[in-house]
């Protein structure tokens, strides 16, 4: 796919604002890729099915994507006239289709019904490679062989997308992140639930946790949206761009980072024996060098840093569950 794409200047921010729509606006990442747009002066239309607070700051769109028809979402575009369409929408369990699925069908139907599309930056995911070696890190030239249903169906959004790229009707990028850490965690993650238990943990008797025998990469939240927004920027180049911090590490090792971050002693985290259900392969580790190339993007923030920001923000938005006494 990359030989087929012509060679770009490095980096330059944009000289003017731009009008952009970000999908999935209320979501742990979509709500941060609101406050970046906004910080460099862009116009924002936040857009989802349902409001939340988090995206008050700006301008907000009530629309289902997925259950609107082609023809209505190019009116709605066309409407907002947005230069950018960044697509931070996902879904599990019975929503894993229609989420992931149709709404880039619906999606890219729309664009192609605009005389003029707006450039599309689709995050997709580090999983729709699938399992690897240990010890490579994961090229954008690497098969997808994903074995999860989500990481499945994300490909087949991802796929749906760079085809559209290769058929020369649009100008978009795929942008496969790994998973994230950060400020304002999705309390239904493994990191933010963690934090959630850590919260109302007993300083005596601690948690029990099962944690993966896995080395995986995990990168900032806020450096992944830098890197969105940069992509934003640059047209007609390289249509997919993998993002990630470029390192395995231990998952002990990452919930020791949030228990030193807690301010709580090592051992309130008791590993316990069991298997553990996760759609991560057992070895991530993202090759960032093409992100480096053209979006002149590497990640700012540390391991410490990232756990900070979430132990002080987790439960910000939502409020934590009442602590069960057995």
């Amino acid at each position: 796919m990359s030989r087929e794409m012509v060679a770009v200047a490095p980096f330059r921010p944009p000289s003017a604002p731009m009008g952009v729509a970000v999908l999935g606006a209320t979501g742990c990442v979509g709500r941060h890729l609101c406050a970046a747009f906004a910080a460099e002066g862009n116009e924002v239309v936040a857009i989802a099915r349902r409001y939340a607070p988090q995206v008050a700051a700006h301008r907000f769109l009530p629309l289902d994507v997925a259950g609107s028809t082609s023809d209505e979402l190019a009116r709605v575009l066309a409407r907002e006239g947005v230069d950018v369409v960044v697509n931070a929408t996902l879904g599990w369990g019975e929503e894993l289709h229609y989420t992931n699925v149709q709404l880039v069908e619906r999606l890219l139907g729309a664009l192609e019904r605009l005389p003029a599309p707006p450039r599309l930056v689709h995050l997709g995911t580090i999983h729709e490679y699938g399992p690897t070696p240990f010890g490579t890190s994961l090229r954008e030239d690497t098969e997808p062989v994903p074995e999860h249903p989500y990481a499945k169906a994300k490909l087949i959004a991802s796929r749906m997308v760079l085809d559209a790229v290769r058929d020369g009707g649009l100008d978009a990028v795929v942008m496969r992140v790994a998973n994230t850490l950060g400020p304002h965690p999705a309390l239904e993650s493994f990191f933010g639930s963690l934090a959630v238990r850590l919260r109302g943990a007993d300083a005596a008797t601690g948690i029990e946790l099962t944690i993966a025998n896995a080395r995986r990469d995990y990168v900032d939240v806020r450096d992944a949206v830098d890197a969105v927004v940069r992509a934003a920027s640059i047209t007609r180049a390289d249509p997919l761009v993998n993002i990630g911090s470029g390192r395995a590490r231990g998952v002990r090792e990452l919930v020791d980072e949030l228990v030193a971050a807690a301010g709580l002693p090592p051992e309130t985290v008791r590993e316990q024996r069991g298997e553990v259900h996760s759609r991560g392969a057992d070895w991530i580790q993202v090759d960032i060098a093409r992100a480096g190339h053209l979006l002149g993007w590497r990640p700012r923030f540390t391991l410490r840093e990232s756990m900070r920001a979430m132990w002080e923000t987790v439960g910000a938005d939502q409020p934590i569950p009442a602590r069960q006494h057995s």
